[in-house]
């Protein structure tokens, strides 16, 4: 990686795997001007996984974590902390979408059913919400 302030090589210093969010938190100095930044590094889910719609035509598309943040945010917005909760909320759900990803492929029906499940226990009025809009 190139440094942040004068684009010139870094050297790991630092380096932890975090397993709750699936990442690698690295800690990163410059060989030319000595800043030191801190860089975290994940999957691309968009570019790893695709989705099922489930139909006939049996449609796939790459898999947004982004739609699933936006769906769990719709159901939260009765929450005062609807952006947060929705947001651990997705990393909890993707975390336990990674076993069922199977050669990359995820049914929709799959995801709807987890996120269903995973609003139950967190807040009922959310997962009735959920319910109403998404199929499982």
């Amino acid at each position: 990686m190139v440094c942040l302030h004068c684009a010139h090589d870094t050297q790991v210093i630092n380096s932890r795997l975090q397993k709750r969010s699936n990442s690698v938190w690295r800690r990163r100095k410059c060989l030319n001007c000595q800043a030191v930044f801190t860089t975290i590094e994940v999957a691309q889910y968009h570019s790893s996984w695709l989705v099922s719609s489930g139909t006939a035509r049996g449609a796939l598309k790459p898999f947004s974590r982004d739609t699933l943040l936006l769906s769990i945010h719709a159901s939260l917005q009765h929450r005062p902390n609807a952006v947060e909760d929705a947001a651990a909320l997705t990393e909890t759900i993707i975390d336990k979408l990674r076993p069922n990803a199977h050669e990359g492929l995820i049914k929709n029906t799959d995801i709807a059913t987890l996120v269903l499940a995973t609003l139950n226990n967190f807040d009922a009025v959310a997962a009735v919400h959920y319910r109403a809009f998404h199929k499982q």
